[in-house]
């Protein structure tokens, strides 16, 4: 067995005793659950040592990341392990405890501007509001891709803790917190990103959705697979009428492309290759695989799928919430296009075909 492998088996041993449940505001996510992954490193995987994580290469924290969203856990794992807290390394910053949740917002009207205050270089103070925050009111740091002084191209990467910021409540359809934090003059580290590595955060983020929307969406096919082989009707079970059988084999399609798309996403990441086009590339695939996946899962159960009690339907409201996140289909359709025709039309092929 090799370490991911390992690694896997750990996190599902761990999400056995911790069963997905119904998120509401009272409880807003999965507490004990992230406590437990806390004490056994694997909030800090594919973060270095040295820098306060697990170790372990990117690919690793991936495993983790598909491994919790195949299993409907509520906790900011994704945030961290995949997108603030590499940023913030890449950065040259501190990355804050791996035992307290952080975060990552990229979206609203955030501005920065440069503290003198003979402390050093890196000091900012944030102005205006993040929207969208994944886990707001849960995460104890927030990374927050700022916009840079008047003058000054890129953006800043700026660390937050999120204690006392006022925001409004808000949650996706799986009631996942989504809510937006006011940066009033909000002090912070950060550093000044040029626009290409402000790009690969967001690409990140990206990429991060798409990881969690493949294994939710290989989940969503293994248990509609599962069910129409054991669910008699008229006599034989689902899977042997024809009907059904092409339902099936369109949602394994589906299913069979996104996580091609991003696998060679994740590949490249771990790589250490520019990531933006994989990123977009996986995150369209992915959500455009969402609407015909979680429709015929839902054909296919019929109406249990649709119960409160049923545990299909953990796993499609988040895949519908997160198609949105990081970016909509179209905006990463658009990325992904001007990236492909960058070098002209001749090269089209060529980087298409690194891409995929």
């Amino acid at each position: 067995m090799s370490d991911q492998d390992l690694v896997v088996e750990t996190v599902r041993d761990i999400l056995s005793a911790h069963e997905p449940f119904v998120l509401t505001p009272e409880r807003p996510w999965d507490a004990e659950l992230w406590s437990t992954l806390a004490e056994a490193g694997l909030t800090g995987v594919g973060l270095p040592e040295q820098a306060g994580g697990s170790g372990g290469e990117p690919a690793d924290a991936v495993a983790v990341v598909r491994t919790l969203a195949a299993g409907a856990a509520a906790v900011p794992v994704a945030e961290q392990l995949l997108v603030a807290g590499p940023a913030l390394v890449a950065a040259g910053l501190d990355l804050p405890p791996v035992d307290q949740p952080l975060t990552v917002a990229v979206e609203g009207a955030v501005h920065a501007e440069p503290v003198d205050d003979g402390d050093g270089p890196g000091r900012w103070t944030l102005t205006g509001t993040a929207t969208d925050v994944a886990w707001a009111g849960v995460a104890r740091h927030v990374a927050v891709l700022a916009a840079a002084p008047a003058g000054i191209e890129g953006a800043v990467l700026a660390l937050v803790d999120a204690a006392g910021l006022a925001g409004s409540e808000a949650r996706n359809l799986a009631g996942e917190p989504r809510g937006s934090l006011v940066l009033g003059g909000a002090p912070a580290t950060g550093a000044l990103l040029p626009p290409a590595r402000a790009a690969r955060v967001r690409a990140r983020f990206a990429l991060a959705r798409a990881v969690q929307l493949a294994a939710a969406l290989e989940q969503v096919l293994a248990w509609t697979v599962r069910y129409a082989g054991e669910r008699q009707q008229f006599g034989r079970p689902l899977a042997k009428f024809q009907a059904i059988q092409m339902q099936l084999a369109q949602m394994a399609g589906e299913v069979t492309a996104t996580g091609a798309l991003v696998d060679a996403a994740v590949q490249a990441l771990d790589r250490g290759e520019d990531v933006v086009l994989p990123a977009a590339a996986a995150k369209v695939r992915a959500g455009a695989a969402v609407e015909p996946v979680a429709r015929l899962a839902h054909q296919v159960h019929g109406a249990i799928g649709f119960t409160q009690e049923h545990k299909l339907h953990h796993l499609t409201r988040r895949c519908w919430s997160w198609r949105d996140e990081a970016g909509s289909e179209l905006t990463w359709a658009r990325v992904l296009g001007v990236g492909l025709l960058a070098d002209g039309g001749d090269a089209l092929w060529p980087a298409l075909t690194r891409v995929v």
